[in-house]
């Protein structure tokens, strides 16, 4: 395992800093330089400037909420660069403070600010990420799995973690902000915290989703530990690890973010170009995916700040609500939320996942245009190649598309499901889809725009080894619950969670093991003629690594994966000694080609060196998007409330400061002008949780769209 290091780059300012720490305030804001739409001054506090804080502006004059935030230089110096016309409210937010009070400001003004130290320790740790109060939960020691007491016999304690990060609890929104190291009156009194979070977990139309694992399959037996810890947080327990301030790179970070949708709806995603051709849509619009809440999908300018919405259609009448059997939201709520009560806040047919934009600026959607069941060229008895081979009854969701050229929306009728996109690099812009269970789906992009027919641009295959060796395909294979036969190939149940194409080979990886069995990445090589000629690789990981999420692949086709092990792993498939195919490549045979690097953020006690950190997603800039350069691994760091990008072996965390509680489930890059230096350049994302409602501010805190970008220094303008 490599465990990696904070990441430190030295601003340019070495000539002169021993007298500039020298200098008093007056003479370091007058060395501050500063345009008519930028404002800056110093940060002082009772010890002299305060360095690595941040300052963040806010303002409700333009169309919908807007906050910029950056950190203070070594000398406590600040440039909020490039604001809008507008009134801010300004303050100071910082590890080892308070907030200061919000002070006036407008653009083109200097404005010195005074940070307010915190009073006492409890006070300071209000402002730490979830990360410090999460590894606070008490894992049960090794020695009480296997059965020896209240957890089912063949849990293992990695199992246990999986599940309390990012399959299960950290699934769909943080646990260790405020609102959920607390637990609301609204639910009642109760005679201890156990039961406190009995109750809670009942709350809402996500009910079945924390009820499934912890009462069903781990046994009721997590309800003793999260009420442990609740309870000695509400008894005054503070974390035992403090956070540093952003240091070095980290502090030339400017994060900006805008309200978009509404307060009784979540987005999953959102996408802002072609991650192939990241100067597509350059400064347009972006697009959110808001899963089960809504078929109203928001869209941001985030020129004008204007958030409006798309209310996206389905193409049949009779099409039901994504809600119920088969999907991970119920129809109604199965207890009372301590927010919206038995309110149905979630009502979406079309169950908008994930989107893609394409080369033309297109946009791609994971999305529900019908109910289940399949048209007959999906099922068996059809002439369609992937059918004779594989066929497939139903699924829950499809692909429409939006031309925001016209605001156009097309169906796209796939026969297998869909649940995140990515286009592959090949001249048809084939569209590779994850989410088909026992299947990878694809659909021709170039035979879709000349026919538009779906049976026609469409295809699938299972997921079958060579493990017979001889290179080739072979009908006949044995079936996922049957054992190897070295005479045969074999099939695997797959399951695609993340999806990658190689822009190096062609092949395509995704993740799988995600919401059960052994965690692996898969390489599908397509072949000269899929299904019929496509050949599937499986990879598992090995210790310390464990329990994948999301993950994506670099240009040279190394994948990097989130791990609930609190890693982000990387499997180079160059690096494999043996062979690969035949009857032993069924998942071990390539231990040497993992790689695993620790999160930042402190870890649980108790069960050696980690980090509490659990990523729901990791994707590549390939292209130097952000600013760290081409190919750099990151992750969405759930519990660090921001991102997490790995520079050279090195961890460089992106916090959003304010609202507390920041969640992100995937994020995308974008280059508005490669001749516009850091201006031109950023990252892009939303607010991921379904609960928006539980990040700072509480009832009425609106989804929020967030752009990072980087400049060369704190104070570039």
């Amino acid at each position: 395992m490599l465990t990696s290091k904070r990441f430190y780059l030295g601003s340019a300012a070495a000539i002169g800093f021993a007298a500039l720490l020298a200098a008093p305030v007056p003479a370091l804001a007058q060395s501050l330089a500063i345009d008519g739409d930028d404002i800056g001054g110093v940060v002082t506090g009772p010890n002299g400037t305060e360095a690595g804080v941040w300052v963040i502006a806010e303002t409700i004059d333009l169309p919908t909420r807007f906050a910029r935030m950056v950190v203070t230089d070594d000398q406590g110096r600040y440039v909020l660069p490039d604001l809008p016309k507008a009134k801010y409210k300004i303050w100071v937010r910082g590890y080892g403070l308070v907030d200061s009070a919000k002070v006036d400001g407008e653009p083109g003004r200097h404005l010195d600010l005074r940070a307010v130290p915190a009073p006492d320790a409890a006070a300071a740790a209000a402002y730490y990420p979830a990360i410090y109060w999460y590894s606070m939960l008490k894992i049960p020691d090794k020695s009480e799995f296997g059965g020896q007491g209240a957890i089912p016999a063949g849990i293992t304690q990695q199992d246990w973690l999986t599940s309390m990060k990012n399959r299960n609890c950290i699934g769909c929104h943080q646990i260790g902000q405020l609102s959920t190291r607390t637990i609301s009156p609204a639910f009642g009194t109760f005679k201890s915290g156990e039961e406190a979070w009995m109750r809670r977990v009942q709350s809402g139309q996500a009910a079945e989703m924390m009820i499934n694992p912890l009462a069903g399959d781990l046994a009721g037996a997590p309800f003793k530990y999260f009420g442990d810890w609740t309870d000695r947080v509400a008894r005054g327990e503070l974390p035992h690890a403090k956070p540093d301030r952003p240091q070095g790179v980290e502090r030339n970070i400017v994060v900006t973010t805008w309200d978009w949708g509404d307060e009784k709806t979540y987005l999953h995603d959102l996408i802002s170009s072609d991650r192939r051709y990241p100067t597509v849509n350059g400064y347009g619009p972006l697009y959110g995916s808001t899963e089960y809440s809504t078929d109203r999908l928001p869209i941001l300018n985030p020129v004008t700040n204007v958030a409006s919405v798309f209310k996206a259609p389905v193409r049949d009448g009779d099409t039901p609500e994504a809600l119920g059997p088969g999907h991970a939201a119920m129809k109604t709520p199965f207890a009372a939320s301590a927010y919206w009560g038995m309110e149905k806040v979630w009502d979406s047919k079309i169950n908008n996942h994930n989107s893609m934009i394409d080369q033309d600026g297109r946009v791609w959607l994971a999305a529900a245009i019908r109910g289940p069941e399949n048209p007959s060229f999906c099922k068996r008895g059809s002439d369609h190649p992937s059918a004779k081979l594989f066929p497939i009854e139903r699924n829950v969701r499809q692909v429409g598309m939006l031309d925001p050229k016209t605001m156009k929306y097309s169906f796209v009728d796939t026969c297998f499901g869909t649940h995140h996109l990515q286009f592959g690099y090949d001249a048809n812009n084939t569209l590779w889809a994850s989410g088909g269970g026992p299947v990878l789906g694809w659909i021709n992009t170039k035979v879709w725009d000349e026919t538009h027919d779906a049976a026609k641009a469409e295809g699938w295959t299972a997921f079958v080894l060579d493990t017979n060796g001889n290179g080739k395909r072979d009908e006949g294979y044995v079936q996922p619950n049957q054992p190897v036969d070295p005479t045969k190939d074999k099939r695997i149940n797959g399951g695609f969670y993340a999806v990658m194409p190689n822009p190096a080979d062609g092949s395509i990886w995704g993740t799988v093991g995600v919401f059960g069995g052994k965690g692996a990445v898969v390489r599908v090589d397509p072949g000269a003629n899929p299904p019929a000629t496509a050949l599937s690789e499986i990879y598992n990981i090995p210790l310390p690594g464990y329990g994948p999420r999301g993950g994506d692949i670099d240009s040279k086709g190394v994948v990097w994966v989130s791990l609930a092990s609190g890693h982000i792993g990387s499997f180079d498939r160059s690096l494999c000694k043996g062979p690969l195919n035949g009857p032993l490549a069924t998942g071990d045979h390539c231990p040497e080609g993992w790689k695993f690097y620790k999160y930042p953020g402190p870890g649980f006690d108790g069960i050696g060196d980690n980090s509490a950190e659990a990523s729901y997603y990791s994707w590549v800039d390939q292209h130097n998007t952000f600013g760290l350069g081409d190919d750099v691994p990151m992750s969405t760091g759930n519990l660090n409330d921001g991102l997490i990008a790995l520079k050279d072996g090195q961890m460089v965390t992106l916090r959003v400061p304010y609202p507390m509680g920041f969640y992100a489930k995937g994020f995308d890059g974008r280059i508005d002008d490669p001749n516009a230096g850091w201006k031109g350049r950023g990252l892009w994302t939303t607010t991921g949780d379904r609960t928006p409602w539980l990040k700072e501010g509480g009832k009425g805190r609106m989804p929020m769209v967030v752009h990072f970008q980087l400049r060369p220094d704190p104070l570039a303008h």
